[in-house]
């Protein structure tokens, strides 16, 4: 049988193994899973999210594996779902769920694809607490030299490998006194006390912090209203929080929207594919003409509003943003949950909050043509727009800040364009300073999310070695206001998902690591994008394979 990895068994990994089981020749599948429990993921295991995160996608929006997620949960018992803090009365497929919810999910459906594989013929072995030490490219095959946890060194040939290895967070999330690099595991960040905590971000991440902060020191209530309130335990009267990012907004609410997509009428894949043709030069201009044609005619009262005629790359994000952030973030935020509320009540759809949703995802195909002075402008100036619609969390979400606010306990500052974060030795968290004036945090969480990789950032020493895995052009952009140039080049890989390795070494590595393909696919984002990924490596290893046995029968 020819001989397939897979390395992580989360989202990725598991509509990797989706598409491999159609495989009409029988296939060696070894999936290599770091922790005891396979088929959670990382943004949805227990050990590393609190029980009170919730994710930002529903169940109409999960691709389907062998179920969908209220399929499976209607098909829980009543204990069941009381175990996994979930109503009956609730499960609904635009409703959202607790990260873990999803994390049991997928694990159920995983386990159910093993089954299936194995009743279609193909050979199917789960390594679990298996941690992966290198990855070695030879001639005809692919080396993985792996651990088992307490146990010995060992070492496996492969014809094919996935590297499904998800997001890449630090082992010791507190580097520092009071200073910690990732809102995850939950657990490191629960144990802040009753201090002044500042928290990087306002994103669905910041909010996860936020949130595991809070509720180690008190509990959400709803009253007799149904509106949400928040109290501080006897250990929590002496805590607060700031979310702090450059503009100082806070993320807007789901909206309600049609699923599938409507087709689009100007900004079109066929478009789009047609410019990256025959613009090489003006291509981020010449999509711009097509994003602004398509949101016209989507919505011409707010395309007025905006001034939409008049903008172009490098103002669009001011014109976008600019009625936000002439209000208190807290009274649009109570403004904005009601107009979704309502909307998704009446199922009407604010039509260029959609035509920017659907837009992104045509436009991504774009940027890895993009030249380096275009792609610069595309993250400093255009990105934040189609970020800020994709990237709307559950009403509970906004519900949850406004009752801290409400509170007493959670502010937001915006840094703008020049600020500074200071740790002092023997002082714990951080000093922020914004023009001039110094705020103090005892306990500062970095909740910007997961950023970009470089190949010399692979954790797996023989494809660091010089020429095994090319590095794509370093581009350097504005990473944050402060003009740090964190995002790096990631690396270069085909329409396959394979890097480009140096010649005469197994081109049959496929990178699905969202860390190191951020750099020309800045939207790549949760379980969708998962399927696409897993969806695309199974169908070029499929082909492989096919191709393999036309050679060996014609010879």
């Amino acid at each position: 049988m020819p001989r397939v990895a897979i390395i992580g068994s989360g989202p990725t990994g598991i509509y990797s193994l989706a598409g491999l089981i159609s495989s009409a020749t029988p296939l060696s599948i070894t999936i290599f899973e770091e922790t005891p429990d396979a088929g959670k993921g990382t943004p949805y295991h227990p050990a590393v999210n609190d029980r009170a995160m919730l994710a930002n996608i529903a169940s109409i929006e999960i691709p389907r594996i062998e179920h969908t997620l209220v399929e499976w949960l209607s098909s829980r018992s009543d204990s069941e779902l009381q175990e996994l803090g979930v109503e009956r009365s609730g499960i609904g497929e635009r409703e959202f769920y607790p990260r873990i919810v999803l994390g049991e999910f997928l694990a159920a459906q995983f386990w159910a694809l093993v089954k299936r594989g194995l009743l279609h013929g193909h050979s199917i072995d789960v390594k679990a607490s298996h941690r992966i030490l290198d990855i070695k490219l030879g001639n005809d095959d692919i080396s993985l030299k792996f651990k088992r946890h307490g146990g010995e060194d060992a070492t496996m040939s492969f014809d094919h490998v996935v590297m499904a290895t998800g997001h890449d967070w630090p082992e010791n999330t507190e580097t520092s006194p009071g200073y910690f690099a990732s809102p995850w595991p939950a657990a490191a960040i629960k144990r802040i006390g009753a201090v002044n905590v500042g928290v990087l971000g306002t994103s669905l991440s910041g909010i996860d912090a936020v949130v595991s902060v809070a509720t180690a020191h008190g509990m959400f209530l709803r009253d007799d209203n149904g509106t949400l309130r928040y109290e501080p335990d006897t250990s929590g009267t002496g805590f607060s929080i700031t979310m702090m990012s450059r503009k100082g907004l806070l993320p807007e609410a789901d909206f309600y929207c049609a699923i599938p997509y409507e087709p689009l009428r100007f900004c079109t894949e066929e478009a789009v594919r047609l410019l990256m043709e025959q613009m090489r030069e003006r291509l981020l201009d010449e999509v711009f003409e097509l994003f602004r044609r398509e949101l016209a005619a989507a919505d011409p009262d707010y395309a007025a509003s905006i001034g939409l005629a008049l903008a172009c790359v490098e103002d669009i994000a001011e014109r976008y943003f600019r009625a936000r952030q002439k209000v208190d973030p807290f009274v649009w935020a109570a403004q904005n949950l009601a107009e979704a509320k309502k909307n998704k009540a009446e199922r009407q759809t604010v039509q260029w909050r959609y035509a920017i949703l659907r837009m992104h995802e045509v436009i991504a195909l774009a940027i890895p043509r993009l030249n380096d002075r275009d792609l610069k402008r595309f993250h400093k100036d255009f990105k934040t727009v189609f970020v800020d619609d994709y990237a709307t969390v559950p009403h509970e979400s906004i519900e949850r800040l406004l009752a801290l606010h409400q509170a007493g306990k959670l502010s937001v500052k915006a840094l703008g364009d020049d600020y500074d974060i200071e740790q002092h030795d023997g002082t714990p968290g951080v000093a922020v300073i914004v023009d001039g004036n110094e705020s103090r945090y005892d306990a500062f969480i970095d909740a910007t999310g997961q950023h970009a990789l470089s190949a010399s950032d692979l954790p797996f020493p023989s494809l660091r070695k010089t020429g095994a895995i090319k590095e794509a052009k370093t581009q350097k952009f504005e990473a944050s206001a402060n003009d740090e140039t964190r995002r790096t080049g990631g690396i270069e890989i085909d329409d396959d998902f394979r890097p480009r390795v140096e010649a005469g070494l197994s081109n049959n590595l496929y990178c699905v690591s969202v860390p190191f393909l951020l750099h020309k696919m800045p939207f790549i984002q949760g379980i969708t994008s998962a399927h696409e990924m897993g969806s695309t490596v199974a169908a070029a290893i499929i082909d492989a394979v096919a191709n393999s046995d036309l050679l060996v029968h014609s010879g």
